[in-house]
């Protein structure tokens, strides 16, 4: 069915159809931007048109949404073909390449130290998965190719500070990666990192669409300059929603975008999500941001004392911390409620570091013990220390439930197994997502004590605009400590 175009987006189809400029549309929460998008095409008939997307789900949506004539792909499926272009072979795609690398390099460490290497296995692999998107490179070698990102800023990315044993595995695997991609053995970080710092066949379309450019990390940037080249970019993002800087987004990318491209910037201000209460609320952080014509009225209520009973089914309860939805999830549970806790990394990783503490008969005590030490430590040597600061005090709340370190591990596997209609989850988690109902939960922690810096300021009022926006109906605000 056709929609017809607001004045805002017939304006961005004008300059998309009379003129030859990069355009960069600037679209708030809830914005039709994938309409906009499929409404630019249809008005460009004919003409080869790439969708870039940044994973499988949203590129497959998009292809359905957009004419035929437009190609939809991911960035890594661009980056392999580009790849194997280079290097004139066919790839082959390992997704243990790192596994198997990193377990080469630790079976030729002797004693303690490879006893010590096993141990941080999982950690070491992770953050070597880490270094490709980032495009961090060993210092030392290749020194022909520019830097994405230094050392000392790959070594902050991580609230769990790295050892210097665990920092000469990830070079050393890095570097032997590195060549076997050169022999066409690749993952799939290597489809983006290997052709933006060692050279790509990029396809060229006249046209390239992008969104969620707002996210876009320093390594992603330099992969579009190679995929547009002199070629024209539509690009969609919304600052406002810039909330990923501790996984190397630029908090600015946006600015960096319309700079490198020179782009004309437009807007889409109409949010045909939120209702007139939430957009009123949301002007906190973006004035301009309107409603529909048609837009509901909208709820916004404050409670102060409130029972698991009261919350809606099939709603969201978002929160800027992670440990308050633990404690809630848990009470949640032993009244009944049917809850699901959004984050299936964060089981996993609570559970792996309660048994780097210790034994699992250490006491409650002592757990709790092991746990202020783990922090003051990791406090001492990161930058990420809100995320430490979250860490610790979920540990708490684990430890909290039981005698023993095994208590505690179980009540963590048991909240994560658990599932339900009522969707507990951070705010980072929730970006993208949408309910009826949502219900913003200790919403003082925002900003975070640790944010002190202008970017951290500015990451922490996007995150409560995000927040914010996720509900389509009512909002509630509701404290923990408020629960009865």
């Amino acid at each position: 069915m056709a929609h017809t175009p607001t004045p805002e987006q017939a304006s961005i189809i004008e300059a998309a159809v009379k003129t030859k400029d990069n355009l960069l549309i600037s679209a708030l929460a809830g914005a039709a931007k994938t309409t906009t998008l499929a409404m630019i095409c249809a008005a460009l008939p004919g003409q080869p048109i790439l969708s870039l997307a940044f994973n499988k789900r949203i590129a497959e949506e998009m292809q359905k949404k957009l004419p035929s004539w437009v190609s939809s792909s991911t960035i890594n499926s661009l980056g392999h073909r580009a790849w194997a272009g280079h290097i004139g072979r066919k790839l082959k795609v390992s997704p243990d390449k790192n596994y198997t690398l990193l377990k080469e390099e630790v079976e030729k460490l002797k004693g303690q130290a490879k006893s010590d290497a096993y141990e941080t296995f999982a950690d070491t692999k992770n953050a070597i998965s880490r270094a490709k998107l980032n495009g961090y490179i060993p210092e030392g070698s290749l020194r022909e190719i520019p830097r994405v990102i230094s050392l000392s800023d790959y070594l902050d990315s991580f609230d769990e500070p790295l050892s210097g044993a665990q920092l000469d595995l990830i070079n050393s695997v890095l570097l032997r990666s590195i060549r076997h991609a050169f022999d066409g053995n690749i993952d799939y970080d290597d489809q983006i990192y290997m052709p933006t710092l060692f050279g790509g066949v990029f396809p060229r379309f006249p046209i390239n669409l992008v969104d969620e450019t707002q996210d876009l990390s320093p390594l992603n940037m330099l992969f579009l300059q190679k995929l547009v080249g002199d070629r024209r970019i539509i690009a969609v993002g919304d600052r406002n929603q810039s909330i990923y800087a501790f996984r190397s987004a630029s908090t600015r990318s946006m600015e960096i975008l319309k700079s490198t491209f020179s782009m004309t910037e437009m807007t889409l201000s109409i949010s045909f999500r939120c209702p007139i209460a939430i957009v009123e609320l949301a002007r906190e952080h973006t004035p301009t941001m309107q409603w529909a014509d048609w837009a509901a009225a909208g709820e916004i209520h404050i409670l102060g004392t409130w029972k698991a009973a009261d919350i809606l089914d099939n709603s969201a309860i978002i929160c800027r911390n992670n440990a308050p939805l633990m404690k809630l999830a848990y009470r949640m549970l032993r009244a009944g409620r049917g809850i699901k806790l959004v984050g299936t990394d964060l089981g996993p990783q609570l559970t792996k570091t309660f048994q780097r503490l210790g034994p699992e008969s250490l006491t409650q005590e002592q757990v709790l013990t092991a746990i202020d030490k783990w922090e003051r430590e990791r406090l001492a040597k990161s930058k990420a220390k809100a995320a430490i600061s979250d860490k610790a005090e979920c540990l708490r709340v684990f430890a909290g439930f039981g005698p023993t370190l095994s208590a505690a591990i179980a009540y963590v596997q048991r909240l994560f197994a658990s599932g339900g209609t009522i969707q507990l989850l951070s705010g980072h988690k929730a970006k993208g997502l949408e309910w009826d109902a949502v219900y913003h939960l200790d919403c003082w922690r925002i900003p975070s004590p640790y944010a002190e810096s202008p970017e951290d300021l500015q990451q922490e009022a996007n995150l409560d605009y995000v927040i914010t926006t996720r509900s389509k109906d009512k909002l509630f605000f509701i404290n923990l400590d408020d629960m009865e």
